[in-house]
C-alpha cells in the first residue's frame, strides 16, 4: 500500500492479486464509505490496483487497510482531498497522474446533499460544485492518461433523482431560490448530461462513458446538513434500503464487465441500460452545460 503523501514513483507498482482485473488500475472518488468503498472493495477483489479519495487521512488509511484485509490484494492506494476544492481537485489529479502510469477506469463516485445552501472555498453552492463540477474537472484533467491507456472506462454515479431534475441555467447556484432537494435532482441530471456529452467527444477514442442509478442504499447520505425529515424518515426506511455492496453492483459491473466493453454514452439501473430523464437527451443543452462548466473550473475551450 502507498503512503498518502506520494513520496512513491508512479514507476514503482505493488505486487497484485490475480483476477480479471489484474493489471489494471482504478480511481474511485469518495472511497472511504458507502457505496464508493463497497465498490473499491468489488474492483480490488477483482485483481485491481485501486486508488480511494477522502477527505480524512486517517478514514482514507483504515478504509484502504479494510479493503486489503477483505480482499487480500495488498495494492490499494490513499489520496486525500476535499473535492468541493478547485484546487483540491486539481492537486488530486496531478498526483493520481504521477502515481498512475496507467488509469483503466475512473469511478467518479463522490458526493452529497445538503438541506441548507452552502458556499464552497471557489464560492460556488457546495451540491452543484461536489456532485456535479469535480468529477467534471477530475475526468477532463484525466483524460489525456484514460486515452493513454484505452480501452479504460468512466463510470459516474448518479441518481434515479435525475428523473425529477432540471438544470436551471439562469440560477444554477441557487442563489435566488435555494432547495437541498432540487439542488440534488439537478446536480444528479447533470452527472446523466455529463456522461452522454463526454461520450459524444469521446467517441472513437477507445474510452468509454457510463452513469447509474445505484439504488437507494444505506450510507451516511445527507449526515453533514440534515433536514427533520431525514432525522426522523431515515430509520425507518433504512432497513429497506440496499446494503451499500448491493449499490454498489452496477458500478462494478460498468467498471469491470465485459459485457459493456465499448458501451458508452448509456444510463444503467440494476445493471441494465434505462432511459434517463428526457432533458437528458437535449444536446444542446448538454452543449451548453458542458461551456458553463468549463468557464466555472477554468477548463476553458468549453
Amino acid at each position: 500500500m502507498f503512503p498518502a503523501d506520494g513520496t512513491e514513483g508512479a514507476e514503482s507498482v505493488p505486487e497484485q492479486v490475480p483476477g480479471p482485473m489484474a493489471g489494471k488500475a482504478a480511481l474511485v472518488t469518495g472511497g472511504t464509505g458507502g457505496i464508493g468503498k463497497a465498490t473499491a472493495i468489488g474492483l480490488s477483489a477483482l485483481g485491481a490496483r485501486v486508488g480511494i479519495t477522502g477527505r480524512d487521512l486517517g478514514r482514507a488509511e483504515a478504509a484502504a487497510a479494510d479493503i486489503v484485509r477483505q480482499t487480500g490484494n495488498p495494492s490499494v492506494d490513499v489520496f486525500v482531498a476535499d473535492m468541493s476544492s478547485q484546487a483540491e481537485v486539481r492537486r488530486l489529479a496531478a498526483e493520481v497522474v504521477e502515481r498512475y502510469p496507467r488509469i483503466d477506469v475512473l469511478v467518479n463516485n463522490v458526493g452529497g446533499f445538503w438541506a441548507h445552501r452552502h458556499v464552497t472555498a471557489d464560492g460556488l453552492e457546495h451540491t452543484f460544485a461536489l456532485n456535479h463540477l469535480a468529477p467534471f474537472l477530475l475526468t477532463n484533467l484525466l483524460l489525456e492518461r484514460l486515452e493513454a491507456s484505452a480501452p479504460s472506462r468512466v463510470v459516474t454515479v448518479s441518481s434515479g433523482a435525475q428523473a425529477t431534475g432540471r438544470i436551471d441555467f439562469d440560477d444554477l447556484q441557487g442563489a435566488r431560490d435555494y432547495s437541498g432537494q432540487r439542488a440534488y435532482n439537478q446536480s444528479k441530471l447533470a452527472n446523466v448530461m455529463f456522461t452522454y456529452e463526454l461520450a459524444r467527444r469521446l467517441q472513437g477514442s477507445g474510452v468509454t462513458a457510463t452513469v447509474l442509478h445505484p439504488g437507494v442504499t444505506r450510507t451516511d447520505f445527507g449526515a453533514e446538513d440534515q433536514v427533520r425529515f431525514f432525522e426522523v424518515m431515515g430509520p425507518v426506511a433504512r432497513p429497506f434500503m440496499k446494503r451499500p455492496a448491493r449499490g454498489a453492483e452496477t458500478p462494478i459491473y460498468l467498471a469491470s464487465s465485459a459485457e459493456v466493453e465499448g458501451v458508452s454514452g448509456r444510463y444503467f439501473a440494476n445493471r441494465k441500460p434505462k432511459r434517463s430523464n428526457r432533458a437528458s437527451y437535449d444536446t444542446a443543452a448538454a452543449a451548453r452545460l458542458w461551456k458553463v462548466s468549463a468557464d466555472l473550473v477554468g477548463l476553458g475551450g468549453g
